[in-house]
């Protein structure tokens, strides 16, 4: 009953999203924000915390201002998301601009698929709609949402232009068969793990259990990695970014898969620090180090990955 109630609202709210320009969609989105900042005081005091670790010469009021603004951008990302699924392809087109483009063409042109990464930043989710349009679907790395009819809502807006999405159970095995296929792979590396194939390395000068994946793949395969950015731009519209591509480590690196990470992580610090209030501070990205991930790392099942 309280997944139907959550889809019923969600629903009411994306049939008036819809009605409306971007612009207004996005003021809307703001207000959403700042009420959230108010009322959700888990999420508020875990953003506080975080973003006096990162930036600790930053003043308290400072640093509240950083936070609402942050709320603000994902209210407005959640109804933006959901305007974007009701647009046409031309009208989803007109409202981009992109940077870099030609570094996704160069990087298909290897023949071993493509691993584009971000994190829980900007537009994210817009951005993989706008790749399948403008050069081809990517298949997207996903964890399913705990409300069933919200994730099938929420799954129809991602794929609508193409895109496949894949989830935990067999991960490896899928996303090696769609390099083989010189295919590109999305997926976001900011998202605190606690299994066997996460690695730390630094993410704003402290430990931060990370997925392996991303490397362990690039390094077994020979694919690119590509780092990827959406950010707004004035009237509704969006700046997508490619940057340049991430260069594997040494062959004698004593470390590959944790060096390699560091490395991608190292870019999308670049643009939290650039712009801050674009990041999911709220999320809790740092925890206490677990020992069962001291060890050697280990990036997926080697049996399962050849099978």
């Amino acid at each position: 009953m309280k997944h139907r109630l959550e889809y019923a609202l969600v629903r009411s709210i994306a049939a008036c999203v819809r009605l409306l320009p971007v612009s207004v969609v996005r003021g809307c989105g703001a207000v959403l924000g700042r009420v959230a900042y108010r009322v959700d005081r888990f999420h508020r005091r875990v953003a506080l915390e975080n973003l006096a670790q990162a930036f600790p010469s930053r003043s308290p009021q400072e640093l509240r201002a950083l936070a609402r603004e942050m709320f603000k951008h994902f209210g407005r990302l959640l109804l933006e998301l959901i305007k974007f699924g009701s647009l046409s392809r031309d009208e989803i087109l007109r409202r981009v601009e992109i940077e870099g483009e030609e570094r996704a063409r160069l990087a298909e042109q290897h023949g071993r698929g493509v691993l584009f990464f971000t994190g829980h930043f900007g537009y994210w989710e817009m951005h993989a709609i706008v790749h399948a349009m403008r050069r081809h679907p990517v298949a997207v790395l996903a964890r399913p949402l705990d409300n069933p009819y919200l994730h099938l809502m929420l799954e129809r807006i991602r794929t609508r232009t193409g895109n496949s999405v894949i989830y935990r159970q067999g991960a490896i095995r899928k996303m090696l068969r769609e390099l083989a296929l010189n295919h590109g792979i999305a997926m976001l590396i900011d998202q605190h793990l606690h299994t066997p194939d996460a690695v730390y390395v630094d993410f704003f000068r402290r430990p931060a259990a990370t997925t392996s994946a991303l490397a362990a793949l690039a390094l077994r395969t020979g694919a690119p990695v590509i780092p990827v950015f959406a950010l707004p731009l004035p009237r509704g519209r969006y700046r997508l970014i490619y940057e340049h591509p991430v260069d594997p480590p040494r062959s004698d690196s004593p470390d590959p898969v944790r060096e390699f990470t560091q490395r991608c992580t190292d870019v999308l610090e670049m643009y939290v620090r650039r712009h801050p209030e674009l990041w999911l501070w709220m999320h809790r990205r740092w925890r206490e180090r677990d020992p069962a991930l001291a060890g050697p790392d280990v990036a997926f099942n080697e049996a399962e990955a050849d099978a």
